[in-house]
């Protein structure tokens, strides 16, 4: 298995499906092996499969180098280093690793912002999508305030609850009932995605539209808000927002802006909403 060296000298692996315009998508490449957590996550409304589905449809046209960035940085957490500058190292070595001069990005949720701090740092990307987080007016202080939060229950863990109930209340949990959500991660992880917001704090969002230029698509779920229990703070990300009150500004910066009816965060993201969106989009402007 073909590997590249990040930014803190750990490897990742990779792998190469497919024969055309590259594309780099940073997922899991592989089917889920574990039936029974998938069946658990798919509760929640996650795939397992995702990266397997998304390489399977799109290495027909592209030639996708998916790699698994999210398991790598859960296996191997940065707490002090994932900052923008290294994350736009790290998806520049897995392409250099990979023998790819230009290439395009698909990138969702935070993987989506990675996108973007990618884009205003190389001249490289041949094309650029963003699911599940706004190019523009993006919930940076809010994600900061959720991050803080979960790392402060990472350094104070509460007694176990039985499974599938609140950390809160000991009742059921539901299903998308993010409040409710028992914080099962390390404070070495969870301090990683602190560091990346707070050094997201003053992301000059205007200018940074200047500094992309390659074409580029953003979409989200018109249901994407996350609603935070006390816990949190009772924050709100607010994904879909933006999409809305901010759409005729995204499009003046160049943006190709699709807003997904009837899908949240989680739904947005499966491979049935996005492989007829960005297979296309992608085959068009490639």
């Amino acid at each position: 298995m073909p590997t590249a060296t990040l930014h803190d000298g750990a490897s990742i692996e990779f792998e190469i499906h497919g024969d055309g315009p590259a594309l780099l998508l940073p997922l899991n490449p592989r089917p889920a092996d574990d039936p029974v957590k998938a069946a658990e996550a798919a509760q929640w409304g996650a795939d397992l499969s995702l990266g397997h589905t998304l390489v399977t449809g799109l290495s027909d046209a592209f030639r996708v180098i998916a790699f698994d960035y999210e398991g790598h940085v859960l296996t191997r957490p940065k707490p002090a280093t994932l900052t923008p500058d290294n994350l736009a190292r790290d998806i520049l070595a897995v392409a250099g690793a990979a023998g790819a001069d230009r290439f395009a990005y698909y990138g969702y949720s935070w993987l989506a912002l990675t996108g973007l701090q990618l884009a205003i740092r190389t001249d490289r990307l041949s094309a650029l999508v963003m699911g599940g987080f706004p190019p523009i007016g993006g919930p940076y202080k809010e994600m900061l305030a959720v991050t803080a939060a979960t790392h402060r229950m990472a350094l104070d863990p509460q007694p176990a609850t039985p499974a599938g109930e609140t950390a809160e209340t000991g009742e059921a949990a539901e299903a998308g009932d993010w409040g409710g959500v028992q914080v099962s991660m390390s404070p070495e992880q969870t301090q990683q995605f602190v560091t990346l917001y707070e050094a997201l704090q003053n992301f000059d969002e205007p200018a940074a539209q200047e500094r992309v230029g390659c074409p580029r698509l953003c979409f989200a779920g018109a249901n994407d808000v996350i609603e935070y229990g006390p816990r949190w703070g009772g924050v709100t990300v607010d994904i879909a927002g933006p999409f809305t009150a901010r759409r005729a500004e995204m499009e003046a910066h160049g943006w190709d802006v699709r807003l997904l009816d009837g899908l949240d965060h989680m739904s947005g993201m499966h491979g049935a909403a996005v492989l007829p969106l960005i297979r296309p989009w992608l085959a068009g402007v490639l």
